[in-house]
């Protein structure tokens, strides 16, 4: 009778859902909205208070039965963020977020410090990237001076959820891994990355304690009171949302491949040892199950499309009547998805762009068409870096709400030629959450239970979505992805330097 809640704390939205381990099933699902404050500077930030706003709403919805049955609580987090607090434990200022470009220039300050890109990487596994979280310190220490200076704690979005429910203070090594600071190859902080990023100040005094990721602490008692939960409900180490979307889609062990497809595109492979890259074709971060999670992230999948569709005033979901009368390559139209800049690869101050326009092709549905190919391509781009590296895999399990879309999966399985598999639980990130809850709750409980063994039993895929390449459409996006290519390339030289004003 027990019940697992796993809750994503995103961009665009706070998910909950409570899954049953007996019947194997997600027994209620709920969501809240969340706004988004976009600077033109590129700066995107959210006030950490919308996010316990929506749990607390969240909570409200579950029923009161249900909420007396949850045992566990596992947070999964938009990575990067910055949540500053001061010695009272009070938000400084709102967060900056992954997809946040304004920190840019503070990439290059904090590497030139230690010697340059290789020995960055040769430091923490990775270079200094926009959105990272290391970057954000010196932009807040020039643009917030007051808040810099009452600065007592930094933790990363999901982390401050885990502080408002128990009242503690941890992070765990998936998440820590994106900070920028964290050498992945040791799973220790790195000295030097720390003082290239502030060289008066011991910013490592002011992060919370590293723990195993089976780890938990039981809720606050005010907490659990709140929202109506037992008081012996613990709340898991928690985790990046791609690191459990990597639990929810069953990417424990080596040899799968999940992509997802929301705010952020992202593709992740399980390696049971670092995965670094000299070239920094890739993210080598670790995973929040004990093992590696090398990642290539893109900051523009659904932004794409939902902007467009905001643009000719019609719904993501009438997608199939607007994208009746296209194929594979939108009628000629190209499309750069970069609206936030982009990471993979690194053009943070590149902005979208459209390619090929003629009076016959200029229509929405070849638009919309081009901005989900340009999505999927940039994907592929960074695929191509995992192949180049030798890696290689017989299918992807596709989780997100781009999942949802039979016209997407169908583009994924042909633009990879692989078959495309979806898990059964949509929102692989809360699930992940709830799976990563099972697996604390039972160490806790004195049980060696594994993650892989849990998430064996507990994650199905759904055959009526599981769809095969189509050799004729391979064939077309193969050259179609070539032309991406080449606008790409010049994408490039464009956007190599920073923007004016910057």
């Amino acid at each position: 009778m027990s019940l697992f809640v796993g809750l994503d704390v995103g961009t665009q939205s706070v998910k909950l859902v409570a899954y049953d381990p007996d019947a194997k099933r997600v027994v209620a699902a709920h969501g809240a909205a969340l706004e988004l404050v976009a600077g033109d500077d590129g700066s995107r930030e959210q006030h950490p208070q919308w996010w316990i706003d929506a749990i607390r709403a969240c909570f409200a919805r579950l029923d009161a039965s249900q909420r007396a049955r949850v045992v566990a609580i596992g947070v999964s987090g938009q990575q990067h963020g910055f949540v500053p607090l001061d010695a009272a434990g009070e938000v400084l200022a709102p967060a900056k977020l992954w997809c946040d470009t304004s920190t840019s220039a503070h990439c290059d300050e904090i590497m030139d410090a230690v010697g340059g890109v290789a020995r960055c990487i040769e430091l923490g596994g990775n270079p200094m990237l926009a959105g990272y979280t290391a970057p954000k310190l010196p932009w807040t220490r020039r643009h917030r001076p007051e808040a810099y200076a009452k600065l007592a704690a930094i933790l990363l979005p999901h982390d401050y959820v885990d502080f408002w429910l128990t009242g503690e203070r941890w992070m765990e090594y998936g998440d820590a891994s994106g900070t920028g600071w964290l050498d992945v190859r040791t799973r220790r902080w790195s000295a030097e990355l720390l003082a290239a990023t502030d060289p008066d100040r011991d910013l490592g005094a002011l992060l919370p304690p590293l723990v195993e990721p089976h780890a938990s602490v039981r809720i606050a008692p005010a907490i659990a009171d709140e929202l109506g939960l037992p008081r012996e409900v613990l709340v898991a180490a928690g985790g990046g949302d791609n690191m459990m979307a990597a639990i929810g889609t069953g990417n424990v062990a080596p040899g799968v491949l999940s992509m997802s497809l929301g705010t952020s595109g992202t593709l992740f492979a399980h390696a049971e040892r670092p995965v670094v890259d000299a070239e920094a074709g890739w993210a080598a971060f670790c995973s929040s199950t004990g093992g590696w999670l090398p990642l290539i992230c893109t900051m523009n999948c659904t932004v794409a499309t939902e902007t467009v569709a905001r643009m000719f005033g019609f719904s993501s979901r009438d997608e199939n009547a607007v994208l009746a009368d296209t194929a594979p390559g939108a009628g000629g139209v190209v499309m750069l998805p970069f609206f936030n800049g982009e990471r993979t690869p690194n053009l943070p101050n590149a902005r979208g762009a459209l390619f090929g326009m003629d009076p016959t092709n200029a229509t929405r549905g070849n638009v919309y068409r081009a901005a989900m190919e340009g999505a999927t391509y940039s994907l592929r781009n960074g695929y191509d870096a995992l192949q180049g590296a030798g890696l290689s895999f017989e299918s992807i399990r596709l989780t997100g709400g781009g999942s949802q879309s039979a016209v997407w999966r169908q583009m994924v399985a042909d633009v990879f030629a692989l078959p495309v598999e979806v898990p059964t639980q949509p929102e692989g990130a809360a699930f992940g959450g709830a799976l990563q809850a099972m697996w604390a709750h039972a160490r806790a409980q004195g049980r060696t239970t594994g993650i892989d063994a849990i998430a064996a039993e507990h994650v199905a895929v759904d055959p009526s979505l599981s769809v095969q390449p189509d050799a004729a459409a391979v064939a077309a996006y193969a050259t179609h992805y070539r032309g991406f290519l080449r606008h790409l390339d010049a994408a490039r030289l464009l956007y190599a330097t920073p923007a004016a004003g910057a």
